[in-house]
Parts: C-alpha cells; sequence; structure tokens
C-alpha cells in the first residue's frame, strides 16, 4: 500500500513538473526568439537601451512583490487547506502591494523627468513601467504555494504570446524599440489578471478591509526579506545598467547579447528555485532527514544538467553568438567562454540559498547577501575600467563563488539538525 502512494505521488509530481517546466519553457524561449529580431531592426545600441529600460523595471519588481515571492509562498504553503487564512494573506498582500505599486510610480515619474540619463530615453523607461503594473497583478507567489503549476503555465502562455505576437506585428523600424518594454508588461497585465480571477473564482475570495495594524505587520514582518531582495535584485538588473552607465549603449548591447544566452540558466535555475521551494519547506517539516534527501536529489539532478548544457555552449560559443548578431563574433565568443561558468556556480549557490532560507537562517540571508552584492557592484565598476566587458562577467564568478562559501560556512556551522518550525532566525 505504501509503494502504491508513492507511486501515485510520485507520478504526480512528474506531471506537475512536466506542465511547470512546459510553462517556463516558454517563458526562457520567448526573449530568444524576438532577440535577433529586434536586433536585426533597431541595431545593437537600441538593444542595449531596451535592456537598460528593462532592468530598470525588473529592478524595481522587487519593491512591488515586498517579499511575497519568499515569505508569502511559505505562509501559503503552510495555510494551503485553510481557506480563511488564504484569504487573509491574499487579501493583505495586494494591499500591500497596492500601496507600493502608487508609490513607486510616483518615485519613478520623478526621476525620470528630473536626471539626464532617463530624460535622454523618458518615452522608454514610462512605458517600461507597465511591467510593473503585470507585476502587481501577479498571482504567481500565491500559485507557488499552494503548486497550481497549471494557473502559472496559462499565465506565462498567454503574456508571452501576446508580446511576440505585438512585436513581430508592430515593431517594423528603428524607433519602434521604445514599445517593445510595453508589449512585455501588456502581456503581463493580460495573462495575470485572468488568472486572478480564475483565483477569486475558485476560491470565492471576498476583499477583505485592511486594518493599518495588520499593514503594519505586514511590512514589518517581511521587511528584512525584502530589503535582502533588493540586492538580489541589483545583482541581476545592475550590470546592464553600469556598463550603459559607465561605458555605452553599445557596449550594454553587447552585454545583453551574452546575458541573453545564459540567463535562459540563470532564470531556469531561479524557476526551479521557485517550484521546489515550497516543497522543500512542506518536507523539511514533517521529517528532516527525508527532506535533505529530497533537497539533495532535486537539486543535484539538476546541476549536473546545467553542467552539461553549459559544456555544450562552450563549445558552440560561436555559433551561438552569430544567431544574434553578425558583429564582432569572436569577441562576443570569446566572453561567452567566460560566462558560462556563471550559471554552473549559479547552480551550486542558489540550492544553498534555499537550505538556508527554509531553516530560516533569514538574518543571516539578509546580511550576507547585502555584502555579497555590494562586493559585486564594486567589483564590476572596477574591472568594467580594466578589462571592459570580461571584466563584467569575471565579477559576476567571484560574487556567486563567495556567495557559496558564505552559504556553506552558515549551513556546516549547524553541526545539529535545527527542526523547521524553530522559532530561530538566524546567529
Amino acid at each position: 500500500m505504501f509503494q502504491l502512494l508513492k507511486s501515485i505521488f510520485f507520478k504526480e509530481q512528474i506531471q506537475k513538473l512536466g506542465i511547470y517546466g512546459f510553462g517556463q519553457l516558454f517563458n526562457l524561449v520567448t526573449p530568444l526568439l524576438v532577440a535577433p529580431y529586434i536586433i536585426s531592426v533597431c541595431g545593437e545600441e537600441n538593444y542595449g537601451k531596451i535592456a537598460v529600460g528593462m532592468a530598470i523595471a525588473f529592478f524595481l519588481v522587487v519593491f512591488i512583490d515586498f517579499g511575497s515571492e519568499i515569505s508569502g509562498v511559505r505562509e501559503i504553503a503552510v495555510n494551503r487547506d485553510n481557506i480563511a487564512a488564504l484569504n487573509k494573506i491574499f487579501s493583505t498582500t495586494y494591499g500591500v502591494k497596492f500601496f507600493i505599486l502608487l508609490l513607486i510610480l510616483a518615485i519613478s515619474s520623478i526621476l525620470f523627468l528630473s536626471f539626464d540619463y532617463f530624460r535622454q530615453e523618458s518615452q522608454l523607461f514610462f512605458l517600461s513601467l507597465s511591467i510593473l503594473i503585470g507585476q502587481f497583478i501577479n498571482p504567481t507567489w500565491f500559485l507557488q504555494g499552494v503548486e497550481n503549476v497549471k494557473h502559472i503555465t496559462l499565465l506565462n502562455i498567454l503574456s508571452k504570446v501576446f508580446y511576440l505576437i505585438c512585436v513581430f506585428l508592430f515593431v517594423k523600424e528603428k524607433p519602434d524599440y521604445v514599445y517593445i518594454n510595453l508589449y512585455w508588461g501588456l502581456g503581463m497585465i493580460l495573462g495575470n489578471s485572468l488568472v486572478v480571477f480564475m483565483l477569486i473564482k475558485q476560491y470565492k475570495f471576498k476583499i477583505i478591509g485592511q486594518k493599518r495594524n495588520d499593514l503594519k505587520k505586514h511590512f514589518k514582518k517581511d521587511f528584512s526579506i525584502f530589503s535582502s531582495q533588493i540586492f538580489v535584485s541589483l545583482q541581476l538588473y545592475a550590470p546592464v545598467v553600469l556598463v550603459s552607465f559607465f561605458g555605452n549603449n553599445l557596449l550594454a548591447g553587447q552585454y545583453r547579447i551574452i546575458e541573453q544566452i545564459i540567463v535562459v540558466f540563470r532564470t531556469y535555475i531561479l524557476l526551479f528555485f521557485n517550484y521546489t521551494y515550497p516543497r522543500v519547506c512542506y518536507l523539511l517539516s514533517l521529517d528532516y532527514k527525508k527532506g535533505i534527501k529530497s533537497w539533495i536529489q532535486f537539486n543535484g539532478l539538476n546541476f549536473c544538467f546545467v553542467l552539461i548544457a553549459m559544456s555544450v555552449f562552450y563549445f558552440l560559443s560561436y555559433q551561438l553568438v552569430s544567431y544574434f548578431s553578425h558583429e564582432n563574433l569572436i569577441e562576443l565568443s570569446n566572453l561567452l567562454k567566460i560566462a558560462v561558468f556563471i550559471p554552473v556556480l549559479f547552480a551550486i549557490s542558489v540550492p544553498l540559498k534555499q537550505l538556508v532560507l527554509a531553516f530560516n537562517y533569514n538574518k543571516f540571508y539578509v546580511y550576507s547577501t547585502y555584502l555579497i552584492v555590494l562586493f559585486c557592484l564594486i567589483l564590476i565598476v572596477v574591472l568594467l575600467e580594466k578589462f571592459d566587458l570580461k571584466g563584467v562577467f569575471y565579477s559576476l564568478i567571484l560574487t556567486e563563488l563567495l556567495a557559496i562559501i558564505f552559504y556553506l560556512y552558515r549551513i556546516v556551522k549547524e553541526k545539529k539538525s535545527v527542526p523547521f518550525n524553530s522559532t530561530k532566525t538566524a546567529d
């Protein structure tokens, strides 16, 4: 009987992973499909501008999420069978996100109108803010908590199909580059709105009026995780902005070409983290040893896959960059040979981060993240001047190595098993 239940559970997880993987594949492939077209129509320099606008929007997204992709997922996962609790978490989270959205839109507008760097491309930056509206609506954090992979896949496909159609239909001349990020944002708004409506109908959620004290508690409770995610977002999206600011938009475009190739696996690793994180938290809450065993199985196989893929990318670097551009191919190929080490190290650091968060070492995670990201940004500026774009990728490699050392130190330091539901947050 036990073997039968185990077999059914395993089959169910494989099916979920297959559905989730299909949606995320759509997510990852979409930028690869449109990048050569955008570069050929708009040029590498304008492609760099698009990358800067999107990077700024994605950085601001972390303010909109306010830690919901970690703490919100965990709360939903733990309370998945309590409809009343889910309704309260759902309403409180969206109430906080709406307040933050209005604040960020106002501050961003002031900044875009006040500084020359932003005013030169103000239309592009303002239209990129549509991504923030789409992220405000985004219910992925809730869906991950209840492991509803079907709806995650649905919203991914809808948003990306809309984006693809708009790019190929409406981007015909160089000046059209200013609308590309808008199409991404509109796709998010469309797909996310439909799925939110379906969730409200499925769970029969009602809008709960938020008391000031509840909102304050939410802000206070999630602020540390939120602040660490700001730094994580800086690490992910600041490099292209720094390359543009301290170099030029052409260098930013070249950086984006290489990043576009490796970002597929970086994004895949983060999505794999999102998929397995609630399951790891849940299994650790039931049985520590089995939870660790599952964590090793999930992430061990994933690391082998990433390592093999990056080895292939290393030997086919010239062919890969020629898909995106027909200029500076040898230089771009050499850059890619350096950059392929980033996803390999990322496939080690992210699972270790998952374990640190699952054990509730939040303070350690927050403070170590501050140090790691500050180290990364300073190193990028220093090495960019000395080694050009190679220096940026050297910086990212050294940053991942530092993260691995930090996380291993914290995990190894705790020699005894700590219960998952321990009130200990860090030391």
